[in-house]
């Protein structure tokens, strides 16, 4: 890819408004109440009588992807901007993506696993999405002034970043969870509607990112499509590799592959545009991370709603290992 269309990349100015800014942040806190309708004290019985599973899964989330994702970064150095490394990396930081569930239960995974490691990884969040952000996009910093490449001070707002995922998906996750509990009738009636809604406004989320740049993204959008498909495929092929290798029951390592491969792009775009956290005089240039985490937030649902349809048709038989 030429350094013309690199930079061309990096200056898209991504145009969100208010009401824009207003509607996303109200689409994800909607969705992730919606996943949280799902989460039953219950279900953890099993899962943390055993806990393998979920401490894999922890692991891909909170240190594999995040590290790897920086070695990608590194291979990938000429190919792309510091911007879209950067967006890379936050997309790695971000928790399992909400739709995951959804998805987990059309690939007849672990259902219980996957709420498990949606409740666990989303709580977590608070601090470890900073905090992994910080922590590459710091190494990557260091690694960028090494070699010359342009790129503004790296100053990560631990309060600021902290309140707006604790707004965002930490009241949403506990309201859902408690609605679950005492008004059981009309979370059941809500359960199935909610998780189709989920994926479509999500899709609106992501429309209002590209909508009034359409223009600007179509022109370098096999560019994006190839670097965001290289990282979806490490993702999954790090929940996959790790189910593989530690001999996890089949169920679970479909549950892993999609739990690392499904990111929460949608909490990666409402950071971004936040201005407490991106300072628009400092990062006027960083249409490169706005463009990677949105078209995430795009090709994550393709690639998981494929595998689940790949792995439900096929019917093929896995090795049940104890």
């Amino acid at each position: 890819m030429s350094p013309e269309v690199i930079a061309s990349l990096d200056a898209i100015k991504v145009n969100m408004n208010a009401a824009g800014m207003n509607a996303i942040n109200i689409v994800l806190a909607f969705v992730m109440f919606g996943v949280a309708l799902g989460i039953k004290p219950r279900s953890f019985i099993g899962i943390l009588t055993n806990p393998k599973s979920l401490i894999l899964g922890i692991v891909c989330q909170l240190v594999l992807l995040p590290a790897l994702t920086f070695l990608l970064c590194i291979t990938f150095d000429g190919w792309i901007s510091p911007m879209i490394a950067l967006g890379m990396l936050l997309v790695a930081a971000c928790p399992g993506g909400n739709i995951s569930n959804f998805i987990t239960s059309l690939s007849k995974g672990n259902n219980e696993l996957s709420v498990a490691l949606t409740a666990f990884n989303t709580a977590a969040c608070i601090f470890t999405t900073p905090m992994n952000f910080a922590i590459w996009g710091g190494l990557y910093l260091r690694f960028a002034e090494k070699h010359d490449l342009v790129i503004p001070e790296l100053s990560i707002p631990f309060w600021e970043i902290f309140k707006t995922i604790f707004i965002l998906l930490g009241i949403p996750l506990v309201l859902g969870i408690l609605c679950q509990r005492y008004l059981p009738k009309l979370t059941e009636k809500l359960k199935k509607p909610m998780q189709y809604l989920s994926v479509a406004f999500f899709i609106v989320m992501v429309a209002l990112t590209f909508g009034n740049n359409i223009d600007a993204f179509s022109k370098c959008i096999k560019y994006i499509f190839l670097i965001v498909f290289v990282h979806n495929l490490l993702a999954l092929g790090i929940g996959f590799g790790t189910g593989t290798l530690f001999k996890t029951h089949f169920r679970d390592r479909r549950t892993l592959t999609i739990e690392t491969g499904i990111q929460n792009s949608g909490l990666g775009l409402v950071l971004l545009f936040n201005p407490n956290i991106f300072d628009p005089t400092v990062w006027a240039n960083n249409g490169g991370m706005v463009v990677i985490v949105a078209w995430w937030g795009v090709w994550h649902i393709v690639s998981g709603l494929s595998l689940a349809y790949s792995w439900k048709m096929n019917g093929r038989k896995e090795v049940v290992e104890d």
